[in-house]
């Protein structure tokens, strides 16, 4: 049995490995965070495609890999198409949850607070058209909340004071319930919810794509397989409280990718 391998720009993508492996607890796992070129959400398309394909394939020619999780929405929104041609196992990406936010909305005014690349992608427009139609759809791009999230791993305290500038307009427009549109955005979930009031409903897609990749691999398909897991970074280590974390999860190494 192959791994799974997550990758993502950097340590959000650690929200979806958790659910991932709730629903899978008994298999291999490999994360490749790419610090080197974080944020993901202010590189232009063709860097970011290319420099995702050959790290992916890369990881790929290490290990049997099973199936590949992009565990970032600023990336998925441009490199499936490209890596599916690339690769021979599936590819399972994160999209931002517009389509259950619209259903659940009461007010029918829902906000995605996203990267500022997911939320001007054409993808982000069709999820819109073709979800969200009778809806506001507020977009609040914002590359900050990636490096506070970031920075809580690292040991480093997220205040209130610190998101209710970035999010001003939700304040403002008052959706009712908002897509955390980006993987790093769970983190600081606690958060957000405490800037935005009991009131707004906070969702994001991480139990949506385990149950993608639960499906696409048959469950648990040998009961002997042993959990394991692996974390690979380029550019610079991960702090030393983010290394204790993710120890916590499980990641038995933490090591630099070539």
């Amino acid at each position: 049995m192959g791994a799974i391998l997550l990758f993502d720009s950097g340590l959000g993508g650690l929200t979806i490995y958790q659910h991932i492996r709730q629903a899978l607890p008994n298999r291999r796992y490999r994360y490749l965070a790419d610090n080197a070129r974080f944020p993901y959400g202010e590189l232009a398309p063709d860097e970011l495609v290319q420099g995702c394909v050959d790290l992916i394939r890369a990881q790929m020619a290490e290990e049997p890999i099973d199936l590949v999780v992009i565990a970032c929405n600023s990336a998925s929104t441009l490199v499936l198409e490209p890596l599916r041609a690339a690769i021979d196992c599936p590819v399972v990406g994160v999209v931002p949850a517009i389509k259950p936010a619209a259903a659940m909305s009461h007010r029918k005014v829902i906000g995605l607070l996203a990267t500022p690349g997911t939320v001007r992608r054409p993808y982000t427009d069709e999820l819109a058209a073709q979800f969200a139609a009778d809806c506001e759809l507020v977009r609040l791009g914002s590359s900050e909340l990636v490096w506070l999230a970031e920075q809580k791993l690292a040991g480093q305290p997220v205040s209130c004071s610190q998101l209710e500038p970035i999010l001003g307009e939700f304040l403002q427009r008052q959706p009712d319930v908002v897509v955390l549109g980006c993987t790093h955005f769970p983190l600081l979930k606690e958060e957000i919810g405490q800037v935005l009031g009991p009131q707004v409903r906070l969702i994001d897609s991480g139990a949506a794509i385990a149950r993608r990749v639960s499906q696409l691999l048959g469950g648990e398909e040998k009961e002997e397989s042993v959990f394991a897991a692996s974390f690979f970074h380029t550019g610079e280590a991960p702090a030393p409280s983010a290394t204790v974390y993710l120890r916590e999860q499980g990641f038995s190494n933490v090591e630099k990718w070539r």
